[in-house]
């Protein structure tokens, strides 16, 4: 019993330590936002667990995206790219982002949030903050 609760232990220890990898890596501009609704590298690809915990949270996503779409008839791109205005709008100073011309850029202090023109009227998206 005692093993199986250090294991535990351990287990939400590598948890939260991939977590934070991937937080980190956000505020350093490694990971950020993309227009499409995923997360992407901005820089060279951040450390293994920050990595990792990238990629599980966009499979997640695209697991959602897929089931929104087949929900409401369109496709999982459409609800990604909706997804991703409502995201867009919060990247935080600092942070970086994509949008849909594929260059990265970083939220500067005192910079709206990046809402484009094309997420007004989706999803709740209004203007940018």
């Amino acid at each position: 019993m005692l093993r199986l609760a250090g294991l535990a232990a351990l287990a939400l220890a590598t948890a939260a330590s991939a977590q934070t990898a991937y937080f980190d890596a956000r505020a350093a501009g490694q990971v950020g936002e993309r227009y499409d609704g995923y997360l992407g590298y901005s820089t060279a690809a951040p450390g293994p667990q920050a990595r990792a915990q990238t990629e599980s949270i966009n499979i997640r996503r695209r697991a959602l995206y897929s089931d929104l779409a087949q929900r409401r008839g369109v496709s999982p791109q459409e609800v990604g790219v909706t997804a991703g205005c409502t995201l867009l709008g919060r990247v935080q100073v600092g942070e970086s982002y994509m949008l849909s011309d594929g260059q990265w850029r970083r939220r500067t202090a005192g910079q709206s949030a990046p809402v484009p023109a094309y997420c007004t009227g989706r999803c709740g998206s209004k203007t940018a903050r």
